[in-house]
């Protein structure tokens, strides 16, 4: 696996799940090696705000086409309505705060990190992560 390189960029993903439904790190794994060959993601948050890791910081996962090098990938379960139909902000409370606590963890260890969503990324044509990345870190004052 290839390494990641100095870390410069935390994005922010859905897995694009139905609002509700509980899909595990587990799964998310497994879809991503399926599709990409390997795991995309550093983290994934599921519904009761549990964190788990799937890739060691130092790994490149496979989240941000041509932009992985230097790049961690927080993932959280939802970010689609219940039909499948929208995209739509579906963090429950527990997941808010195990992201936070991830982000602000990364920030410490590297305060010139830059964090977005998957969504404000160029070339990237998604509602992921299914809400303002920016604008919610401002209202939480981080």
């Amino acid at each position: 696996m290839a390494t990641l390189g100095p870390v410069k960029f935390l994005t922010v993903h859905c897995a694009a799940t139905p609002e509700g439904r509980n899909v595990t790190h587990e799964q998310i794994t497994a879809w991503d090696k399926a599709k990409f060959g390997q795991t995309s993601y550093h983290w994934v948050i599921e519904l009761d705000g549990s964190m788990h890791r799937t890739l060691r910081d130092d790994q490149k996962g496979a989240h941000v086409g041509r932009a992985n090098t230097g790049n961690i990938g927080i993932c959280y379960i939802g970010g689609m309505d219940k039909a499948m139909k929208a995209p739509k902000d579906t963090r429950t409370d527990a997941q808010k705060k195990s992201l936070l606590t991830l982000i602000r963890t990364y920030k410490a260890r590297h305060p010139a990190l830059v964090i977005r969503g998957h969504r404000d990324w160029p070339r990237v044509n998604k509602a992921c992560p299914s809400f303002d990345v920016k604008a919610w870190l401002a209202e939480t004052g981080d």
